[in-house]
């Protein structure tokens, strides 16, 4: 099929985050899924299941990693995928930068799985601490947000501190080596970190942010084929509903797959958030929340509408009606 011999040459020749190039939007022949290394869809990757329940439908499904959401969310704007997941702040950002992305769904909140750590020896005993101080983190991602309110909390202005935005395996190596105060980073990150070579945390989540994953779409995509993002989310929902359930064996499959001890998986995976719906009226005004704090910040440059982004079910049926 031709759209599939033009997508095996778009990776082939390296389109993947960073240096992706824009691409023709997929026929309905393909569904272009982009994941991290951890959760739900990594874990439906190796089952094989979403290529089954598509088979049907006549659609292949083909699968791209990327290191963290803004640079998924890089890949969806330039038409590289058509769904994927990724924390709370990153599609903020996106929709921010003009990307045509849609709200497909959401996972509860996981307030603990996202925190500020420093060193095991560390003398910054709080938040307050890191007034003054060198703090690595991803920019646009969940814990962006996190060091937000956390600073704000503590008394701090986000100008109190300097930033260093680094991706996770690079800030991981200058947390280790010193060259930043503290690093702010979500599981499975946190957990290794924190098993691997002791780091401590200094605030998590709970009590400052939610800490949601989302689940999106690219718009035009989702607007033409609902019938493959209605299947696509429904076997997302049956991961999920599997690993809460077995906790310790999902853990023990994601392990070697992620390159992690099952102990520090399975950490990771209790700190999660489990029942994975379509969004509501509270998601969407605290996501609202989320996208008006940046933009008074002027980290990003205008005013955004939650709402209108959001894929719900019924807006599904209509289109497909058509």
């Amino acid at each position: 099929m031709k759209s599939l011999h033009r997508l095996l040459s778009i990776l082939l020749a390296g389109v993947i985050a960073s240096a992706i190039s824009p691409v023709a939007l997929a026929a309905d022949d393909v569904l272009r899924v982009g994941y991290q290394k951890f959760g739900p869809l990594i874990l439906l990757k190796a089952t094989g299941e979403l290529e089954k329940r598509l088979a049907p439908l006549g659609v292949k499904v083909t699968w791209t990693e990327f290191p963290a959401g803004p640079q998924m969310l890089e890949g969806l704007n330039v038409g590289s995928i058509d769904f994927g997941v990724v924390g709370e702040t990153p599609p903020i950002f996106a929709q921010a930068a003009g990307a045509n992305l849609s709200y497909i769904g959401y996972e509860p909140p996981a307030p603990g799985g996202e925190a500020i750590i420093v060193p095991k020896h560390s003398a910054i005993k709080s938040v307050a601490d890191l007034k003054g101080k060198k703090i690595a983190l991803n920019k646009g991602s969940n814990v962006h947000y996190l060091l937000v309110r956390a600073l704000k909390k503590a008394g701090l202005k986000y100008s109190d501190v300097e930033t260093a935005y680094l991706k996770p395996s690079d800030a991981r190596a200058a947390f280790e080596r010193g060259s930043v105060d503290a690093w702010v980073i979500w599981d499975p990150f946190l957990a290794a970190a924190e098993k691997q070579i002791g780091a401590r945390v200094l605030q998590d989540g709970k009590g400052l942010v939610n800490n949601y994953a989302f689940y999106l779409a690219e718009k035009t995509y989702a607007s033409r084929y609902p019938k493959v993002i209605d299947a696509a989310f429904d076997e997302v929902i049956k991961v999920d509903k599997w690993i809460e359930k077995s906790p310790r064996v999902a853990a023990e499959r994601l392990a070697p797959i992620v390159g992690l001890d099952v102990g520090i998986v399975e950490l990771a995976l209790a700190r999660g958030g489990y029942g994975v719906s379509y969004l509501n009226d509270k998601v969407i005004g605290e996501q609202q929340d989320i996208a008006d704090t940046f933009s008074d910040l002027k980290l990003i440059p205008k005013k955004l509408s939650i709402r209108e982004v959001v894929w719900l079910p019924k807006e599904a049926k209509k289109v497909a009606k058509k």
